[in-house]
């Protein structure tokens, strides 16, 4: 049974062995601190080596992210095995304060995804309308990798094939991949095999091995992405550290907070905006 004394079964995730030694006696008796469950596309894109540290800073608080994807997120707040979640996905955010078990849901920021591909573009994909290019890479039957992980990511991705008329539950185009993986390493699958893949643009600039992959697609709307924080309900887990989460929503989304978002920039380039509403 997953427990806050052992990270290591969510979901076999690397990087969490470290995560579960934030649970032995001698951590507890360390400074103040919070478990955080977010996504592996946000931790990948460097935006809380920005954001963590500034907030340590403020509070006195640390924060330990375990890192995997939206919908295992969203579980692990379930199970009251972190105090607070920050993911992507308004509706399951939505309906997860709805069944009591998050507070409220503030939102924090906006990125957007893109659709990363060879250069040379053999599928003819490149432009700003994403169900046109999906389109097209079914038509060619284009190699695809999918995360296929029922992350965020992945569940946007399943979206946009489906504003393109084709449902990839039932009939995969030929060259669609299922890596079952983070962004990070399906992004690595994509450049090592020239193929096509969807991303997160926050991930993808922080990306090194790019080999022949450029973004084809940006700019549609349907491609925009907003994130939101919500403190686990301590009704549902009296063990949930409420304050010292709450802290952290509510630095979030004030001046301080959103100020630390806006900063963090990889080339000059910001990987996210902050939304935070007053």
């Amino acid at each position: 049974m997953f427990s806050r004394r052992n990270l290591l079964t969510v979901a076999g995730a690397a990087g969490l062995f470290s995560a579960a030694l934030a649970f032995t006696p001698a951590a507890r008796a360390q400074d103040k601190f919070i478990v955080m469950a977010s996504t592996t596309s946000t931790e990948q894109s460097g935006l809380f080596t920005q954001l963590l540290p500034a907030f340590r800073q403020a509070t006195g608080i640390t924060v330990r992210v375990v890192a995997v994807g939206t919908g295992q997120a969203l579980d692990i707040g379930r199970r009251g095995d972190a105090d607070i979640v920050f993911v992507h996905d308004q509706v399951a955010e939505e309906k997860f304060v709805a069944e009591g078990f998050g507070l409220q849901r503030k939102p924090v920021m906006v990125n957007d995804f893109v659709l990363v591909g060879p250069k040379a573009d053999p599928a003819g994909t490149r432009g700003k309308d994403i169900a046109a290019a999906l389109q097209k890479l079914a038509a060619t039957g284009a190699s695809f990798v999918s995360r296929g992980d029922k992350s965020d990511t992945h569940t946007a991705e399943l979206r946009y094939w489906k504003s393109a008329g084709i449902d990839v539950a039932t009939a995969k185009p030929a060259g669609y991949k299922e890596c079952g993986c983070g962004m990070g390493t399906a992004l690595n699958i994509a450049s090592s095999s020239n193929a096509y893949v969807m991303a997160d643009r926050g991930t993808w600039l922080n990306f090194k091995n790019r080999g022949e992959l450029v973004v084809l697609v940006e700019g549609d709307r349907r491609l925009f992405n907003q994130y939101g924080v919500m403190v686990v309900n301590p009704a549902r887990h009296p063990h949930v550290k409420k304050d010292l989460a709450q802290a952290f929503a509510d630095w979030i989304v004030a001046p301080a907070g959103q100020a630390a978002i806006a900063a963090y920039k990889i080339g000059g380039e910001p990987l996210f905006f902050p939304n935070a509403q007053p």
